[in-house]
């Protein structure tokens, strides 16, 4: 079995795990994962949650080594829009040197990756120089609830023990210049939805006179913002730092990072950036308050004048250090309670959330870690934050008591989320020989 056919196979299981109707593939993906794990030595175990199963898999011990714990997700978002595909999302194909499915690159190329670079040490050696555990979930992309929950039992610190946490669920800054991510930003999902008459109204017959709650959704939204970009929620950089010089430094000199190339990357006529910073400074280390979607009204074929009863908006922030989720959301909370008129009653919900993530990169591991990146893409890799989240990983640093160190493989142009995701074949390739460094590295600290 080649390595593509390895990863084929993984890619080809819709393992969706935010659709109810794609649980059995869940499930099926995580069997698939045992499967390739114990026929290459280790000891895999599929843990049964309320929702979807967590694979834990040990390597034979190896007595006075490192343990090095390889963190990843199996689940996929939802394909859609399923007419932008230019091929069938679970049947992966390659094109122009690219690998498109959805997972290529979030998250189970890097998965795949990290298994086949294990499979080619013991290939080569006979064994493994040192102790890995590897720690795949079925629901990162819809919160992580189970694993949250299994990393409150008490058998998990024992069961999970390790001297640094590795996780391949990021990007790099180009197929040459490798990225060794030393932060995360936390995250936190809300809801806000604005009500108003108790029926749809004519907009002739009431309008002028009764408000309308798109219309009011929309300016309460508005008030998050001033014209700086400034987020005005009272309280809301409450904690957070300044960036370090050292760091503005280290980001001017990512490729592709610069505001008129990220301008060009997005499609935008010009980046729209908090006043005072780039656009990496932002991407990297600001926190944001962002509308997801928003929905309300008559959104058929043709016209229907009516005011709606009601209007919806989907919204999350992006956090930094030093900000608590769930503080964040009740500042936003109270200050959409301070704007909203009482011609309207409003609601807010808040959803899943998670911390900001920062660790040492100058660390025995974290160095071990940046000249694996540069022993295997030619060039020392550029240091950065991550401007996504991954909430889980703050909370199982904070109960191993050990660092995460995030070296991944997702390029800038690899659509992930998007319709036509792909990764290249080279940076799989390459993953595979980053892994085997990466572990060799370390078995010597």
């Amino acid at each position: 079995m080649s390595k593509l056919d390895d990863l084929f196979a993984f890619l080809s299981i819709p393992s969706v795990s935010a659709v109810e109707s794609h649980a059995a593939d869940v499930d099926k993906c995580a069997d698939f994962l045992v499967n390739k794990l114990t026929s290459i030595g280790f000891n895999a175990v599929k843990h049964k949650t309320d929702i979807h199963p967590i694979v834990v898999a040990h390597s034979p011990k190896v007595e006075g080594k490192p343990t090095v714990l390889i963190y990843g997700h199996y689940d996929v978002m939802p394909v859609d829009p399923l007419a932008e595909w230019e091929s069938a999302p679970f049947t992966p194909t390659v094109r122009d040197g690219r690998i498109f499915a959805r997972g290529a690159s979030d998250d189970k190329g890097e998965i795949m990756a990290h298994i086949l670079g294990v499979e080619a040490i013991i290939r080569e050696q006979g064994s493994l120089p040192l102790n890995v555990i590897f720690l795949l979930e079925g629901e990162e992309e819809r919160g992580s609830t189970s694993l949250y929950e299994f990393m409150r039992r008490p058998e998990a610190k024992q069961l999970l023990a390790c001297d640094v946490i590795v996780v391949s669920d990021t990007g790099m800054a180009a197929p040459d210049i490798p990225s060794f991510s030393y932060g995360l930003k936390g995250l936190c999902c809300f809801e806000l939805e604005v009500s108003g008459p108790a029926m749809d109204l004519h907009s002739g017959v009431f309008g002028g006179s009764v408000a309308n709650p798109i219309t009011t959704l929309c300016e309460m939204i508005a008030t998050t913002h001033d014209a700086n970009n400034h987020i005005t929620v009272e309280g809301f950089y409450d904690g957070v730092s300044e960036i370090a010089e050292w760091e503005r430094e280290s980001w001017r000199r990512v490729p592709g990072m610069s505001d008129a190339e990220l301008a060009q990357l997005t499609g935008v006529p010009e980046l729209r950036t908090e006043r005072g910073y780039t656009g990496a400074e932002c991407v990297y280390a600001r926190p944001t308050l962002e509308l997801n979607g928003i929905s309300g009204g008559y959104e058929g074929e043709g016209s229907k004048t009516v005011i709606p009863t009601h209007a919806l908006a989907k919204m999350s922030c992006r956090l930094v250090p030093g900000q608590d989720p769930v503080a964040v959301m009740h500042k936003v909370k109270a200050h959409f309670e301070k704007v909203c008129p009482p011609s309207v009653r409003m609601k807010f919900t808040m959803q899943h959330s998670g911390e900001a993530y920062l660790c040492d990169p100058h660390s025995a591991y974290g160095k071990a870690a940046q000249q694996a990146l540069e022993e295997t893409f030619g060039n020392p890799p550029v240091l950065v934050r991550e401007g996504g989240s991954i909430p889980i990983i703050a909370e199982i640093s904070k109960v191993l008591g050990k660092d995460a160190l995030f070296l991944g493989m997702d390029l800038p142009d690899a659509r992930i989320h998007s319709p036509n995701e792909n990764m290249r074949v080279e940076i799989f390739e390459k993953g595979i020989t980053m892994a085997k460094n990466l572990l060799l590295r370390m078995s010597n600290i």
